[in-house]
């Protein structure tokens, strides 16, 4: 979800492209990006919807998130926040109530297995203070009374383009791949006080799982263990009659799969599109960065996609909501650019 108010402000040097260092090195906002939801979609209901599955039923597939018991979603939250609440478009918030309650139906409907929330603003930790769902672990950039930080300063820009928590975290993730064993508990211990002017926090007490044993591939990507089985209706000689079961026994065939990510973007704060669209926007610039550049207000960014235990009809059509980790981390970092010269998130 992305309002794009960062690739498309007119303060931007740089129109349609959006980096994270001032190094430059990388855009951020290249044409390999997919945009589920933009704009004026990016609203509270419509980011609840996406959570619920609630949708009118003229929104498409593509702007679905479409998860099911066996899936390991992640939900990152960047922009402004407080005590409680996290800013969208400037014009409506959401509470930490309405977070509890979608996860709840969400748990309810069977749409996760486990569930991770990053929350990066001001207060952060208090977004999930009301949530009892069961598998559902919590990460904060900030305690109750704190403001989150950004960091770096792009004078060609002339503001920060990262937070310092998104920093910290995408330096870990330079790191990992596929192939990669680092857990959960060896990205919290990167969060240091000293990095992010802020304390860290995260809240385990309705996650089953040690935070050692966890690789953070369970929710950064897509790294999933499939075992192909035929289907009940096959037919001799069908090669499409196949269908795939992530619960692999004995030799079960290992596909790494990569999928892409749901993003957006709001004002202060993500969220996404209005459920009676019927319009589906899954790119945002063209090869040369300047085309699809339909600005809004906002500077904050929520993601929310399923990455492990892939329905079967994903698999078959290789298209997939979900989220890879260094996507994951890239429309993230987008959202900073949007930061004013003043460095505090709230």
């Amino acid at each position: 979800m992305l309002a794009e108010d960062v690739a498309c402000n007119p303060r931007n040097a740089y129109p349609g492209q959006v980096f994270n260092d001032e190094s430059h090195r990388l855009n951020v906002y290249g044409s390999n990006v997919e945009v589920d939801y933009r704009g004026s979609e990016v609203t509270v209901e419509n980011f609840i919807r996406v959570l619920t599955g609630r949708h009118d039923p003229a929104v498409p597939r593509p702007k679905r998130m479409l998860s099911d018991k066996g899936s390991n979603v992640l939900i990152y939250i960047s922009g402004h926040g407080g005590n409680e609440f996290m800013k969208f478009q400037d014009v409506e918030e959401l509470m930490a109530q309405d977070v509890a309650d979608a996860i709840q139906q969400m748990h309810e409907k069977g749409r996760y297995r486990e569930l991770l929330l990053v929350a990066e603003t001001c207060q952060a930790a208090t977004l999930y203070s009301k949530i009892t769902s069961p598998n559902v672990l919590a990460m904060a950039s900030s305690l109750k009374g704190e403001s989150s930080y950004s960091y770096l300063t792009d004078m060609d820009v002339g503001l920060s383009l990262i937070d310092r928590f998104t920093w910290s975290t995408l330096d870990f993730f330079e790191k990992v791949d596929i192939h990669s064993r680092l857990s959960l508990a060896q990205l919290m211990q990167i969060y240091r006080y000293e990095v992010l002017d802020s304390h860290f926090h995260y809240d385990a007490s309705h996650y089953p799982r040690l935070l050692d044993t966890v690789p953070v591939t369970d929710f950064f990507g897509s790294v999933s263990s499939i075992q192909p089985t035929p289907a009940l209706n096959s037919t001799a000689g069908d090669s499409d009659s196949w269908s795939y079961s992530s619960n692999s026994s004995r030799a079960a065939q290992e596909l790494y799969v990569r999928p892409p990510a749901a993003v957006v973007n709001t004002q202060q704060v993500s969220s996404s599109s209005s459920s009676s669209s019927s319009s589906s926007s899954s790119s945002s610039s063209s090869q040369d960065g300047f085309s699809d550049c339909s600005c809004s207000m906002g500077s904050s960014a929520v993601a929310a996609g399923p990455v492990q235990g892939l329905p079967s009809s994903a698999i078959r059509t290789g298209v997939y909501l979900g989220m890879a980790a260094v996507a994951s981390m890239v429309f993230v970092a987008s959202v900073v650019a949007a930061h004013t010269a003043a460095p505090r998130l709230s």
